[in-house]
């Protein structure tokens, strides 16, 4: 059973705050309204990578002598890409310029190329969600500032390879999240349709993106946003993986009525 309390506007945008009960994992009325696609973000979306970003971020600077950032502080850095981690890292450890960058970028990229899954895990409940998803008969696909080599590492590292049917990383385009064009070129490359497509994410990067691209969005609250998922404007928060199928079937049954 879920409980629901929900606002449709004037404009058609869905605002909806879902409550789940013991019996979220009940798949009575589910395969009735699922999405044709999900695009997933990465990083605090699917997958804890925080200890080893972290990791990477002090070892890039500790190259160019500054002091380590807690792991605390550094789940709230991620979302816009390894040149935005090392230049939020580096304004919270005395600063640093563009030579400074281009000493630390190389050496964040090197370790972390090398461990980029020693102590990743997915979030509990992810791949059973994942599964679940697929057997109903869903596309679905990454969107991620994450450069688009280390994604797909991270993605075969966690046994996830042929999952998805699109990874687009934040190098893929000459534009990356929150620009739409990114979660649009993600879908088009997963073969879906916008319309019928639901993003998750857990950052305020995720939701504006996902606004630009008319498509509907999750968020994750359990992810690395930087402030309470209920205040990122997004159409449903979820705190755990066992609440993603009911609210997606909610979210896109909504939409469905509202097209009518």
């Amino acid at each position: 059973m879920i409980a629901a309390i929900g606002r449709l506007d004037m404009t058609g945008d869905c605002h909806i705050s879902l409550a789940f009960s013991s019996g979220a994992n009940d798949s009575r009325g589910m395969a009735r309204s699922l999405p044709d696609t999900v695009v997933f973000d990465l990083d605090g979306t699917l997958v804890d990578s925080s200890p080893d970003l972290t990791a990477a971020l002090n070892v890039a600077l500790a190259a160019v002598g500054h002091p380590a950032v807690d792991p605390a502080t550094v789940r709230h850095l991620v979302g816009h890409g390894a040149r935005a981690l090392i230049e939020r890292g580096l304004a919270l450890s005395g600063g640093g310029d563009e030579a400074v960058i281009a000493r630390a970028l190389p050496a964040f990229l090197d370790y972390y190329s090398a461990h980029v899954a020693d102590a990743s895990l997915p979030y509990p409940g992810a791949e059973a969600a994942l599964d679940a998803l697929a057997a109903a008969g869903v596309t679905l696909a990454i969107c991620t500032n994450k450069p688009v080599a280390l994604s797909r590492s991270l993605v075969a590292a966690l046994g996830w390879s042929g999952r998805f049917a699109a990874n687009l990383g934040g190098d893929s385009l000459a534009v990356r999240k929150p620009d739409p064009a990114h979660l649009l070129a993600t879908i088009a490359a997963a073969g879906g349709n916008p319309a019928r497509t639901i993003y998750v994410g857990d950052t305020a990067v995720d939701v504006t993106a996902a606004r630009g691209a008319g498509v509907p969005v999750i968020v994750a609250g359990f992810g690395f946003g930087d402030r309470p998922a209920a205040e990122m404007g997004g159409d449903a928060v979820i705190d755990h993986f066992d609440a993603l199928l009911p609210a997606l079937s909610t979210l896109a049954g909504t939409i469905a009525r509202d097209a009518h």
